[in-house]
């Protein structure tokens, strides 16, 4: 196990750094480039004073040099426009985004998984026609279009819901504005993930069903609910897991949707506004905290494996 975690933590971290060269050299390469960001009305003197103040006349395998250095000591640098440090902005927003995320996550596992397995056990019956046709019309409906939906119901019509932020800030926060400016968007991020889950859910049980070690369980006067529990779930939950991995990394690509449409402060809605404030530092370190993200999660998924099932083993 030891030797597993060093090599996947050293394959990591060579991923990292693929992700912080071609990102870098990608963004310096473009049309524009950082220098960009002084695209305001300034003079000639003024955007050259600039650029040296913030090092963008230095040679680029220079610069980059710097910003990994930098990166090492734990500081993502500052922002082109405004000069704030980046550091503390991404870890609040990445503390929001988790929020989110993992809420949403737990919403859909809470009730996909279990309504995958109902609708298994039940194949072809009224309740699993009806399931089918409302996970694949949930596939279907953008998010953007479910969020939008959402507000207008909730807190156009109803009025019993914020349509955005995290708290009201007049008020202070609290817990249970917390709960209710969170309910809409984790909510409506649940329902894009829930169908995905629930499909992959019953036709991984349908498969294992099918198993002959699964017959002969009945055969030995086996329970059903015996069976079910303990050989074909478990068996059924690896490739869920899988999924389920899956699914963490695009919360961030999901988030990027609902944080701007509820106007949540969180790593999504921060990535939009720095791509279009060409805030390049900034860009660096959202895509490079989201590589490390999809990283941990891929190891976690791993070691999960092995929990689950005990014939899979990391050598």
């Amino acid at each position: 196990m030891l030797v597993f975690l060093v090599r996947r933590l050293g394959q990591g971290t060579l991923v990292l750094v693929l992700i912080s060269l071609i990102t870098f050299f990608l963004i310096n390469l473009a049309p524009g480039g950082p220098s960009a960001a002084s695209r305001f009305e300034t003079t000639a003197e003024e955007r050259a004073a600039l650029n040296k103040q913030l090092g963008l006349d230095q040679p680029l395998v220079s610069r980059y040099g710097q910003w990994a250095g930098k990166l090492v000591q734990g500081n993502f640098g500052v922002t082109l426009n405004g000069g704030q440090p980046i550091g503390p902005m991404v870890r609040q927003r990445l503390g929001n985004t988790a929020q989110l995320g993992l809420s949403a996550l737990l919403l859909s596992v809470v009730i996909g998984i279990p309504l995958g397995i109902f609708t298994a056990m039940r194949r072809n019956s009224v309740l699993d026609h009806v399931v089918n046709a409302i996970t694949t019309l949930g596939m279907s409906i953008p998010d953007f279009w479910t969020g939008i939906m959402a507000i207008l119901l909730f807190s156009v019509v109803w009025k019993v819901l914020p349509s955005s932020g995290l708290y009201d800030a007049s008020a202070g926060f609290s817990a249970v504005g917390w709960l209710q400016h969170m309910i809409m968007p984790v909510g409506v991020l649940a329902f894009v993930m829930l169908p995905n889950l629930v499909r992959f859910t019953r036709s991984s049980l349908l498969e294992v069903l099918g198993m002959d070690y699964l017959r002969t369980a009945r055969a030995k006067g086996v329970t059903e609910q015996r069976v079910i529990r303990k050989h074909a779930l478990r068996n059924a939950l690896v490739p869920i897991i899988a999924m389920v991995g899956l699914i963490l990394p695009a919360l961030l690509s999901g988030s990027v949707i609902i944080e701007s449409v509820f106007g949540l402060p969180g790593m999504g809605r921060l990535a939009v506004d720095a791509a279009l404030g060409r805030d390049y530092n900034t860009i660096m370190a959202v895509t490079l905290v989201a590589g490390a993200v999809v990283i941990v999660t891929n190891l976690l998924v791993d070691l999960t494996y092995s929990f689950i099932d005990p014939r899979i083993r990391h050598d």
